[in-house]
């Protein structure tokens, strides 16, 4: 008689997501999902119900608190609960940070589900999963050390990050506010944060180191 199934807690505000990944998680003898949340509050809730949850996989962007802030949550309730973020966000720009933050790996949505499986095992045995590039990329880094605008980008605040990134893919803060659920007024909030965290005299030199930053990023990422 086999033993019990690995139990899956899945977090994110897409419903078709986490459908599909519900089907592609229960075709697996030994895994199913035990629970599904639209967001941290309900997350949280659901935790404090059923202690029986192996694994969390958190999205990143979630329509109330940040999947980077749920963790904290998360971890002061069970501190030992592994869990792995799968996020349609850039690997390069923030399985870093996912890893910071107390995860324990990091899933682009693009990637095959073989490897969400993958990287789900892998977290159970208790690894760290990342894929080979982004392993690659870390290992440098540590070996070459942080250089000073990386030092300075680490003095922002999860949600300051999120929002310096978007600005380096081009997006008004308009568009950033839908994108993340917050009011522009919050947005802005956090440009001057960034601006001043980062001594940028106004909101072009925002945007320029921004859109620079992210350029070399992705330069880094294919190098």
């Amino acid at each position: 008689m086999s033993g019990p199934k690995t139990q899956i807690m899945l977090v994110d505000d897409h419903a078709m997501m986490r459908h599909g990944i519900t089907l592609l998680v229960n075709m697996e003898p030994d895994m199913e999902v035990c629970a599904e949340a639209g967001d941290g509050t309900e997350a949280l809730t659901l935790l404090k119900k059923n202690g029986r949850v192996d694994i969390v996989l958190l999205d990143i962007t979630l329509k109330t608190v940040p999947g980077f802030e749920v963790i904290k949550s998360m971890h002061l309730l069970l501190p030992a609960l592994p869990v792995l973020f799968v996020s349609m966000h850039d690997e390069d720009a923030y399985a870093e940070r996912a890893l910071q933050v107390g995860g324990r790996g990091y899933v682009s949505k693009q990637e095959p589900g073989a490897v969400l499986i993958t990287a789900i095992r892998e977290v159970l045995k208790g690894n760290i999963y990342l894929s080979k590039k982004m392993h690659a990329k870390l290992l440098r880094k540590i070996s070459a050390g942080y250089s000073e605008p990386e030092q300075l980008i680490n003095t922002l605040t999860l949600s300051e990050f999120e929002v310096f990134h978007l600005i380096g893919t081009g997006h008004s803060s308009q568009e950033i506010a839908r994108l993340l659920n917050r009011s522009v007024k919050t947005i802005e909030t956090h440009r001057f944060n960034i601006r001043t965290k980062l001594n940028l005299k106004d909101g072009a030199d925002l945007i320029r180191y921004a859109t620079q930053w992210n350029l070399d990023e992705l330069r880094k990422s294919m190098s």
